[in-house]
């Protein structure tokens, strides 16, 4: 039987790639036999690979938002996919925005796609890729597993999706970025796994004074978009799930702050099991 489990693919927040930093955010749920991609950040390929997917296989994946740290690398993905042997439909759920994405992307791509039509005798990769614009509730339930989704608190973006995997035996919850919700509570009531964002306040102004332009703007976006660790903890105790793992880590890559201080920030306020995301840790369910 197929082992159901989460990897986090990439774990950092934000676009941005620096020496010894993590890749941003792309994630893969397995269960029940299912696997569904979700986000699709720079990297995701490559971490789908190193997971062991084959990646003709690809058949489901989740945008959250349209931010490029999370759907940066979808259309290379299933261009790759489809290089690999991939001749089945691609069903992509994500935001209103994203099918203009999808043709600008295989417009971009039109002197390879037709050459390898033409020389390759591959299928017309556009015409087997769907793309479903959703909303908060349903995304689609088949086979035993059903996906809802919630509107997060992410401005200056109002299609933004927190998502909930369920079957018969196991709830997985992912916030996607927001600032703490109260709503996303209910909506992990109970969960096996909550994986949430996080940033860690006392970092915030070096990462600044790292990577800022000297505009305060960021630092606003953060504050306004974002959680930090210590309330995506209390969400967990309050929605009473059995593991939160942190992810889209704010800072990822600053030498001065490590596994002790995110769980320093937590312990106050969570007594569950708490799992410090990185680059391909694998989440057994």
């Amino acid at each position: 039987m197929t082992p159901n489990y989460v990897a986090l693919l990439g774990t950092k927040g934000g676009p941005s790639v620096r020496t010894g930093s993590s890749m941003p955010t792309s994630n893969l749920v397995v269960l029940d036999g299912q696997q569904v991609v979700l986000d699709c950040a720079l990297g995701v390929t490559r971490g789908l690979v190193d997971q062991g997917i084959n990646l003709k296989t690809l058949s489901t994946i989740l945008i959250s938002h349209l931010h490029s740290d999370h759907y940066l690398e979808l259309g290379p993905l299933i261009h790759t996919a489809w290089c690999s042997g991939l001749t089945t439909p691609v069903d992509v759920y994500g935001p209103s925005g994203l099918q203009d994405y999808w043709d600008g992307f295989v417009a971009s791509m039109k002197v390879d796609i037709d050459l390898r039509i033409d020389d390759d005798g591959r299928d017309d990769l556009r015409e087997f890729v769907r793309i479903h614009t959703i909303n908060a509730g349903t995304v689609f339930a088949r086979n035993g597993l059903t996906i809802t989704a919630i509107r997060t608190e992410h401005p200056p973006l109002i299609d933004s999706f927190a998502f909930s995997f369920k079957t018969n035996d196991t709830h997985v919850v992912f916030s996607g970025d927001t600032a703490p919700l109260k709503r996303l509570e209910e909506f992990a009531r109970g969960a096996d796994l909550l994986i949430h964002e996080a940033m860690l306040e006392s970092a915030l102004p070096s990462l600044l004074e790292r990577i800022g332009n000297g505009s305060e703007k960021l630092m606003q976006h953060w504050l306004r978009s974002h959680t930090f660790a210590h309330d995506a903890a209390i969400t967990a105790a309050n929605a009473d799930v059995k593991r939160l793992a942190l992810s889209h880590l704010i800072p990822s890559d600053d030498p001065k702050y490590g596994p002790s201080d995110w769980q320093a920030a937590c312990a106050p306020h969570y007594d569950g099991k708490l799992i410090i995301g990185h680059d391909g840790i694998r989440i057994n369910l």
